[in-house]
């Protein structure tokens, strides 16, 4: 096995209704670079790459057929983790790192912090599997849509007229009151505005069945007789929402509140707790605190928990951009993209033919994966006993207080970094 502090992984997929099919998805594309038998009829929705329970990667190391998991290669050897880091998480790694490829939309939801993740595990503890919060990244890898945070107040006072569908679902009453607080006499009045905000999607989301199945039809259809070249990108959103989840998900109306973003390669999002979101299409490297808590209440067969997700979202506001981060250089050719909490950060690296980078030693733990191209990759410049492949789809982990010279082949190379520091 490496002795070098650098050990290459096989890492499990998830099969999820949303995922793209086949060798379309980006997750089969790359599994199947550790042995994985892709079927063109199944879709592989997400890639897994931690020490997750529900799918844990393993080391691939030829000396030892049995493949031992990574968890039991950090409880063997603390050290690549970080004694500090190992005792703090229990021997797990602090993130979960994951490729998603996405055919059709995932649910409207939003992710607790620490206190409400808590309360949640101890009274629902079949429903929501643990008590830590899921503060999550999403990088680009190919064009990339989201619903994302709250929209614009104005905008959705626009969207009210605009669509009366949406105001007969909320009611005459709440309609006016929140066209009148958010207008241009109160905009500055925060507290007010994101009562007014709740109030508005509270009604919506708790609307009946019945009426959502009657006035999503009716919109559909009034959208559906117009002449394509009427219909502006919100239209056709709604339409597309609704053949993906037909028959009256409240989640398509959804779409008229919250922010519809839109990222090339390399673009990202930060989603911090009680933050409103859903993917809608693309591939993406996602980085989350190592959790699976999901409050879910629309564009979903699954579990919805309405009256939780109402209450717990924080009804921040604002442009669709104002969703996006700015990452900071990072040596020459890389870029850093650091969100406002402890877990995580990813470094995305960018190499053309024959360049190469060093990356200095990173306090803590790191998981790195290959997202296009090819090269080499030394634990220690000058070392080529530490000399490892860098093709597509080739996963590593990557030691605490390893130093990283990473060397493109003809064709460049392209790479992304999770770590704890």
């Amino acid at each position: 096995m490496s002795q070098t502090g650098i050990y290459r992984l096989q890492c499990k997929t998830q099969s999820y209704d949303w995922g793209k099919l086949g060798n379309e998805s980006k997750v089969a594309q790359f599994a199947s670079q550790s042995g994985a038998v892709v079927d063109p009829t199944k879709p592989y929705a997400e890639l897994w790459m931690g020490t997750h329970p529900n799918a844990p990667s393993v080391v691939l190391d030829e000396s030892n057929p049995d493949q031992p998991s990574l968890k039991s290669l950090i409880e063997n050897n603390p050290n690549l983790s970080t004694q500090a880091i190992y005792d703090e998480f229990n021997g797990d790694l602090p993130f979960l790192f994951k490729i998603l490829s996405i055919r059709k939309a995932l649910s409207i939801q939003a992710h607790p912090d620490k206190t409400l993740g808590a309360r949640l595990f101890k009274e629902f503890p079949n429903v929501y599997k643990d008590p830590n919060h899921k503060p999550e990244m999403a990088i680009a890898l190919t064009p990339f849509e989201a619903l994302c945070g709250f929209r614009p107040l104005n905008e959705i006072a626009r969207h009210l007229e605009k669509y009366p569908e949406l105001a007969d679902l909320i009611g005459p009453e709440l309609t006016n009151d929140f066209i009148s607080t958010v207008g241009d006499n109160n905009k500055d009045d925060i507290n007010k505005n994101k009562h007014a905000l709740k109030q508005l999607f509270s009604a919506m989301m708790n609307g009946s069945e019945t009426k959502v199945t009657e006035l999503l039809s009716i919109l559909v259809s009034r959208l559906s007789a117009l002449p394509v070249s009427d219909l502006d990108t919100l239209d056709q959103l709604v339409i597309r929402l609704d053949k993906q989840y037909p028959g009256g998900d409240v989640g398509v109306f959804s779409a008229l509140l919250l922010n519809y973003v839109v990222m090339t390669p390399g673009q990202a999002i930060f989603l911090g707790a009680n933050e409103p979101h859903a993917y809608l299409s693309g591939d993406c490297v996602e980085c989350m605190a190592a959790s699976d808590n999901v409050v879910r209440a629309g564009l979903t067969p699954k579990f919805k928990d309405v009256k939780v997700l109402v209450d717990m979202l924080n009804y921040r506001y604002g442009s669709a951009e104002s969703q996006k981060m700015t990452p900071a250089p990072y040596g020459s050719h890389s870029l850093l993209y650091d969100p406002p909490i402890d877990e995580f950060s990813v470094i995305l690296t960018r190499l053309e033919s024959n360049q190469d980078e060093k990356h200095p030693p990173i306090q803590g733990p790191s998981i790195l994966i290959v997202t296009g191209g090819s090269g080499r990759l030394t634990g220690e410049a000058l070392k080529t006993e530490s000399n490892f492949s860098l093709k597509e789809g080739y996963v590593y982990f990557v030691g605490a207080g390893t130093p990283l010279n990473i060397q493109a082949n003809d064709q460049g190379v392209e790479l992304y970094r999770a770590y704890k520091a």
